[in-house]
């Protein structure tokens, strides 16, 4: 990937988080945050990265969280102890952008659209026992 177009995804993934730590968060953006982190997961899956798997799954349920809260109080704000996770992520991500081949990039956006199409909860297993070490 180019650095301009590794930049530009880095950037957007980094304000929406920004946005959502500080409560300025909405839909849109918090979808931006877990495309970032599915496609890091997929990456992750094809050997780019190391990041545990119950650091995914607590970004999952931090987003849970927020839209639970933004159905009855139409509040868009990211917990607080969640923040360290994204931020791990998307840093994970950056890494990523950096190293990957493009193809490998395209792969895992594939799949995500192929997880948003279908029926499954998650594209990421539970956690098992060890947490987010």
């Amino acid at each position: 990937m180019d650095q301009a177009s590794a930049r530009e995804q880095s950037l957007s993934s980094h304000l929406a988080l920004v946005a959502c730590r500080d409560g300025h968060g909405n839909s849109h953006l918090f979808n931006e945050l877990m495309r970032t982190v599915y496609v890091a997961w997929f990456l992750q899956q094809d050997g780019y990265g190391s990041e545990p798997v119950g650091r995914f799954k607590a970004a999952e349920l931090a987003v849970e969280a927020v839209l639970g809260l933004a159905h009855v109080s139409n509040e868009w704000v990211l917990a607080e102890d969640a923040v360290p996770v994204f931020e791990k992520l998307l840093a994970l991500h950056d890494a990523q952008l950096a190293t990957v081949p493009l193809h490998k990039v395209f792969d895992a956006e594939r799949r995500l659209r192929l997880f948003l199409a279908g029926t499954t909860e998650s594209p990421v297993p539970e956690a098992d026992q060890g947490g987010m070490s």
